[in-house]
């Protein structure tokens, strides 16, 4: 907690808003004519700067709840707010600037272009925001630089390691400077030396005040958040100790 003078003496600063707030969420969905529910009335508030991370058997709704909270599906029901903004009724070009602007995304396939360079694949991202040429290259190689890559960054995703793209992977996710970042199994396509290498990264960007959220079937990932959820059959419980 930081602490401000004023006339009355130090007193403690406001707590940042919350980031998410989420209010009888549901998600329902038809599948091969059955009806799915995917969330069963989820009530959720995940603080800003805060590490959560979010564990549970497959087919239990966290791939769901990870969409809904990086605006790329809406609830059936319910209220998921962004800060002041509600996913579920926010219009579709209100959903593309927080997409492009406010969340990064991180999966367990480093979804990078074979044939371009680390640099390129990051400087990708920034397209959207409609930034001049210099801006774009400067900012790309200070995210890379980040992660501990800029002697990387003319190097193609096939002359790199696992865990030098998923870096790049992420480097390319934190370039637009995001509110928050998803993480749907980071680390799940890595050995253990590479995913100790890739939480390093993301807990360093939290403690600089990036919200992380991340999705992981790896208990010695969620040991290292702050806050862990586990989301079973629509429903989520926390289980931080």
């Amino acid at each position: 907690m930081t602490m401000t003078e004023t006339a009355e003496g130090i007193v403690p600063d406001a707590a940042p808003p919350a980031i998410y707030r989420l209010a009888g969420v549901t998600r329902t969905y038809t599948q091969k004519g059955r009806v799915v529910k995917a969330l069963a009335g989820v009530d959720l508030t995940i603080e800003t700067g805060d590490f959560v991370t979010i564990q549970g058997p497959t087919g239990g709704g966290k791939s769901t709840l990870l969409q809904l909270l990086g605006a790329l599906d809406r609830p059936s029901s319910g209220a998921v707010r962004l800060g002041h903004v509600d996913i579920a009724t926010a219009s579709n070009r209100e959903l593309s600037r927080i997409r492009a602007h406010e969340i990064g995304f991180v999966f367990q396939g480093f979804n990078l272009i074979p044939t371009l360079t680390a640099h390129e694949n990051v400087d990708m991202a920034l397209e959207p925001l409609g930034l001049a040429k210099g801006e774009r290259t400067a900012r790309a190689t200070e995210a890379l630089t980040h992660v501990g890559l800029a002697d990387r960054a003319d190097h193609r995703p096939g002359e790199l390691s696992g865990g030098q793209q998923q870096r790049v992977a992420i480097a390319r996710a934190i370039v637009k400077r995001p509110r928050v970042l998803l993480a749907d199994e980071p680390t799940g396509n890595l050995d253990e030396s590479m995913r100790d290498e890739i939480l390093e990264v993301l807990q360093a960007l939290n403690e600089e005040g990036l919200t992380l959220i991340v999705v992981t079937h790896d208990s010695a990932v969620a040991r290292r958040a702050r806050r862990r959820l586990r989301l079973d059959r629509g429903t989520v419980r926390d289980i931080t100790r």
